[in-house]
């Protein structure tokens, strides 16, 4: 069976009989969402090489003692989220948050300035999954309306009469053809 086929708990059973492919299977299996945990937590991309480092490192010594490989991906996101925190622990200084900030008076006016509004580890997963079963859910879907769905959300976000142009629609159809289409996305989402 091949490395890309393999399961999760096919992988650690080869790891722990020394194959060094099935190691490096599974860290480039997952070196892009531990990597995008750490990133995602607000860390450096140096930090976050750190939180790589120390997620398979501390992999590599537990798998003998692996009780569940199976469920390997839940055991490194949750590493990759308890490392990350621990290195936000490390960077913080116990700092008045009114000495940081001289003119500022009230403390939660201070919170206020150095307060992080990007989303934490938690969010960031979530968005991440969420983002891989629309994907999921769009591939479903018949090329038209994956078609007219992609191009209407692009980030470019390209007029009606382009897209009409594009995929050979009238005009007037792009409309309800749209909400046909995202009734079926919704519906294969539930």
């Amino acid at each position: 069976m091949s490395e890309a086929r393999d399961d999760d708990a096919a992988l650690v059973a080869r790891c722990r009989a020394g194959d060094r492919f099935a190691w490096e299977a599974l860290v480039r299996r997952y070196q892009r969402l531990v990597y995008a945990i750490a990133r995602r937590s607000g860390l450096d991309e140096p930090t976050a090489g750190d939180v790589f480092q120390t997620v398979f490192l501390r992999l590599l010594q537990q798998l003998p003692r692996l009780a569940e490989p199976d469920r390997l991906q839940a055991w490194i996101v949750t590493t990759a989220k308890r490392e990350a925190w621990l290195q936000h622990r490390r960077a913080v200084r116990l700092v008045s948050l009114a000495a940081a900030h001289p003119g500022v008076e009230d403390a939660a006016e201070a919170e206020e300035r150095v307060a992080d509004p990007s989303p934490g580890p938690d969010e960031a997963l979530a968005h991440w999954q969420q983002v891989a079963q629309v994907e999921r859910a769009l591939a479903r879907l018949d090329e038209r309306c994956r078609a007219l769905l992609r191009a209407l959300f692009s980030p470019e976000g390209p007029a009606y009469a382009e897209i009409a142009a594009r995929l050979g629609l009238p005009v007037g159809s792009i409309g309800p053809t749209r909400a046909r289409c995202l009734d079926k996305l919704r519906r294969s989402l539930d």
